[in-house]
């Protein structure tokens, strides 16, 4: 184990766009549809908003990136601009965040299996086993290296878009456009139920900073970050509207709402039976993919945060590649100890129970790095032209009240429950400063 190895630059254009794509376009996309069907034309609604503010967000990071070509993404952006106390609750948030998300997305990978395997849906123990060995799997390829990852990444996220564009495709002679009536089938007031949906769909743009966190593994990083991070997010974002489009179109609101799998029930529909196994094996390694670029980056945050003194040294620590093995597998730890605490539920409910905390906790990461853009651009306003300037400050903001949006539409439960977390690492800071004031002390001597 070394804690300063010589860092290996292995990722580029493709590789951190597949990142980014293979991130975003994951569990999300597949299990989200059901979820709102009940909101109907609105649903789609909430789609488009989400990717329009994931779009601001993208190039709010492309612009960060380029000030700061360094690991850590959010974290670094945000204690650039603020400091080590938000730095902090920032790497906490997010780092928190990715595990408690990848655990859902394991949660997500055994439910697809269920096409093939029925029992993981009836048997919790058998189901726990195999999300425990999916984890610890990935975590394993992560720890091999960075390029390992990286290549399993492109492949897969190859495969996994495949069959999601031909649905696209071949389902646009099916779709029905009764099914798009009444637009508000969830009778909820039309604010609460477009704000609610733009919440839940946040879940599958998770990840659009995906390039920004490696960055220290990316060639060319003032340039390949940037394009990665928009291209990736333009793909995905055509790819949920196209989809969106033909799933509701194929299968009835109320119908789609109650699906557990609604790719695949949209694939009986297009393609015959005989596509089910077909759409539940491409469904369930567009979640693989997407558990393999979260593994790789819910080790980075924490990585960059010890170097700056902020997390504990133990999480500085790297192998010869320069990955953080310590980081890895204490993450992949609590990982296993969220998936055992819920093992007893459905996995539709472990699902939506994980999620509905994830989203909070990785979208304030993104409310903070939208206020640190908006900062630098004021406090370096003379750097750009006037033009520039107007155009810069206005993405900052809409990306800023987006994030304001998805924080109402999360919900009381996830904001309570989220900010508890957040809390809970203020023990943290406080113990790191408290050891690292002597030695600050010390060198003022």
């Amino acid at each position: 184990m070394s804690s300063s190895p010589t860092t290996q630059r292995s990722l580029g254009l493709w590789r951190a766009t597949s990142l980014v794509t293979g991130n975003v376009v994951g569990s999300g996309i597949l299990m989200l549809p059901a979820s709102l069907g009940l909101y109907g034309t609105l649903g789609f609604i909430g789609w488009i908003i989400t990717s329009l503010g994931a779009i601001c967000l993208a190039l709010i990071f492309s612009r960060l990136s380029k000030r700061f070509p360094k690991s850590g993404g959010p974290y670094t952006y945000c204690h650039e601009a603020f400091g080590d106390f938000i730095g902090f609750q920032m790497a906490w948030s997010y780092w928190v965040g990715t595990w408690a998300s990848n655990a859902a997305i394991a949660t997500a990978f055994v439910s697809y299996l269920t096409v093939f395997w029925p029992e993981l849906a009836t048997n919790m123990g058998l189901s726990f086993t195999v999300a425990f060995f999916t984890v610890w799997v990935f975590t394993g390829i992560n720890i091999i290296g960075v390029r390992t990852a990286g290549i399993v990444q492109v492949i897969a996220t190859v495969l996994k878009i495949l069959p999601l564009i031909a649905i696209g495709i071949f389902g646009l002679s099916h779709i029905q456009f009764e099914h798009f009536v009444p637009v508000n089938p969830s009778g909820q007031p039309v604010f609460g139920a477009i704000t609610t949906a733009t919440a839940l769909t946040l879940y599958a743009f998770l990840g659009i900073e995906s390039a920004t966190v490696p960055s220290e593994n990316v060639i060319n990083p003032e340039k390949t970050i940037p394009r990665a991070t928009i291209l990736g997010t333009v793909i995905a974002a055509i790819i949920y509207i196209w989809t969106m489009i033909v799933i509701l179109g194929i299968i009835p609101p109320l119908e789609l709402s109650q699906s557990t799998a609604p790719f695949a029930e949209a694939g009986r529909v297009v393609f015959g039976d005989w596509s089910v196994p077909l759409i539940g094996a491409s469904a369930a390694a567009a979640i693989f993919v997407s558990l393999n670029g979260w593994i790789l980056l819910q080790g980075q945050i924490p990585l960059a945060a010890a170097k700056d003194g902020l997390f504990p040294g133990l999480f500085a620590k790297t192998s010869r590649n320069g990955t953080p093995v310590a980081s890895l597998v204490i993450s992949a730890s609590l990982m296993t100890i969220m998936l055992l605490m819920n093992y007893q539920a459905t996995l539709i409910d472990q699902f939506t129970t994980i999620v509905t905390f994830t989203t909070f906790t990785v979208l304030l990461p993104y409310l903070y790095s939208a206020a640190a853009d908006l900062l630098l651009l004021l406090t370096d306003s003379a750097a750009l032209s006037r033009g520039q300037l107007i155009r810069s400050v206005t993405i900052s903001v809409l990306g800023f009240g987006y994030t304001i949006l998805t924080v109402i539409g999360s919900g009381q439960g996830a904001v309570y429950l989220g900010m508890l977390f957040v809390f809970c690492g203020f023990p943290i800071y406080i113990w790191m400063k408290r050891t690292a004031q002597p030695q600050k002390i010390s060198n003022t001597e």
